[in-house]
């Protein structure tokens, strides 16, 4: 699924879910090296388990931010 992002660096997140369990997540746009590590991080993570962990995260002064559109994105796939 390809999530379109809000408010965030990273214009659109590519994630790839099976069973419940994140396969891939790659980010269009954003802090690259930063957000590969979250994407390298949440690999073989149950979903419910990273929005547990990302949901409400915010970047500076924004009310959002990558690992936040994440959590969303699975929340909208779940």
């Amino acid at each position: 699924m390809v999530y379109k992002t809000s408010g965030t660096c990273s214009s659109a997140i590519d994630v790839e879910l099976n069973n419940g369990i994140i396969e891939s997540v790659k980010f269009t746009g954003g802090c690259n090296g930063n957000l590969q590590g979250i994407s390298s991080l949440v690999k073989g993570m149950k979903a419910e388990d990273a929005i547990e962990k990302l949901k409400g995260i915010r970047c500076g002064m924004k009310s959002t931010s990558c690992p936040d559109q994440l959590a969303k994105a699975l929340e909208s796939m779940i």
